[in-house]
This record gives C-alpha cells, sequence and structure tokens, in this order.
C-alpha cells in the first residue's frame, strides 16, 4: 500500500490491496510543510506518520468489505511490530522520494 502526496496537498492511494507493505510516496514536487497534508506527519526526512482514519478515505481505496478486513489485518501486524503510535492514532511509514 502506497500513500502518495503531490504538490498541493493532494494524497492518493495506490496498490491499496498490498497490505503487506507500507509507505509514503513523496513525488518531488509535493511540499515539505509539515502542514501540507492533513492526517500526516513527518518525522524526519525517513518517517512518518499516517493517521488510521484516513487511510481509509483516500482515494484509490477500494469499496469493498474485503479492504477492509485486508486493512484492519495489516494494523493488527503493525501493533505487534510497534510501528503504531496509539496517542497519535497512527501507523509509522517509511518515506520513500522517486528520482
Amino acid at each position: 500500500m502506497i500513500i502518495e502526496c503531490f504538490d498541493g496537498g493532494v494524497v492518493r492511494l495506490s496498490e491499496p490491496s498490498d497490505f503487506r507493505r507500507f509507505k509514503l510516496v513523496m513525488h518531488a514536487k509535493a511540499s515539505l510543510d509539515p502542514h501540507a497534508w492533513k492526517g500526516i506527519t513527518l518525522l524526519g526526512d525517513d518517517d512518518a506518520l499516517v493517521a488510521i482514519d484516513l487511510v481509509p478515505t483516500l482515494e484509490g481505496r477500494p469499496d469493498h468489505a474485503s479492504w477492509h478486513l485486508g486493512y484492519d489485518d495489516m494494523l493488527a501486524k503493525a501493533r505487534e511490530h510497534g510501528w503504531i503510535d496509539a496517542d497519535k492514532n497512527a501507523i509509522r511509514a517509511h518515506i520513500e522520494r522517486p528520482a
């Protein structure tokens, strides 16, 4: 699952059914302003916190029950590995910047 961030605060979900990986892709023109994207908190150059409630609202998410079950399962596994910030109700994501 890839959360793509574009200039102007545009955020969309791609590869939404790939629950084995979770990352944030900052496209070249995307603003590095930490307030540019509602529900996403940059933790530095390499990591971010993504609000758990944000992902199901993003463009590109399939609208069927099996997707929600897969997402819930991914969150449960992320909790087991310590990738969930319970205070912020967010999941940690690695940041990539394509060339």
